[in-house]
């Protein structure tokens, strides 16, 4: 009966060793689908709309997950770019992926790039930095909603001769760019929208201060 039980005794334990293993090997994305791979940026760039154009932007996307430790994926800004200086433009639509997405908390925020820009799930208690923290929105002080997307509301570049991108993301004087809610509440044409409530007052830093913003923008993995 003695050997019986310490038998017993033994599988046990082995068999609750390889559990607690096994779950101290697993890291953020390993096994998972909802590993995070959508952000909002937790700071800008610090010089208004000036991000060093979508290279810059991205770059700042990539350097933010990484310090999160989602640096082993791809990230991309969700920025649209005009015709300009013989370049195309680019649509931020087209630079994210297929889906879904989600959040620090696991949260899914859209299925697809047709659902991100339909009903989506992006509020302001969805709509998490790398770091999993909120964002200051409308009635917070300081107001940072005014997110920069350079994008129409389904997220294609504007078309015509208005600067809606701040010279492509390389501007931080004159000139404007389309910015969203991402607490979906304020003025503007489209004061609901995440990605083109209206138009920035200006480039530079304090421009976008003026007017509810700090110069960040949307962060996706793909």
């Amino acid at each position: 009966m003695k050997k019986a039980r310490l038998s017993l005794t033994v599988v046990i334990f082995l068999g609750m060793t390889s559990c607690t293993s096994s779950g101290d090997e697993m890291s953020p994305g390993s096994g998972t689908e909802d590993v995070m791979s959508f952000f909002l940026t937790s700071v800008g760039l610090g010089d208004g709309a000036d991000l060093g154009g979508l290279e810059g932007a991205d770059q700042h996307c990539q350097a933010l997950a990484s310090t999160a430790g989602f640096g082993e994926q791809m990230w991309h800004a969700y920025l649209s770019t005009a015709v300009f200086g013989g370049s195309p433009s680019v649509n931020a639509r087209d630079r994210i992926g297929s889906g879904p997405w989600y959040n620090f908390a696991g949260v899914q925020v859209a299925t697809d790039v047709a659902n991100l820009h339909g009903e989506n799930n992006l509020t302001k208690e969805t709509v998490l930095n790398e770091q999993g923290g909120m964002t200051n929105g409308r009635g917070d002080d300081p107001n940072r909603h005014d997110i920069l997307t350079g994008s129409q509301l389904d997220g294609t570049a504007a078309a015509g001769d208005v600067d809606t991108t701040c010279q492509n993301w390389t501007g931080s004087g004159e000139g404007s760019a389309l910015v969203g809610h991402f607490d979906r509440i304020g003025g503007g044409d489209n004061p609901t929208s995440w990605n083109q409530a209206h138009a920035s007052r200006g480039c530079g830093q304090e421009d976008l201060r003026g007017s509810g913003g700090d110069g960040l923008f949307y962060c996706f993995a793909y």
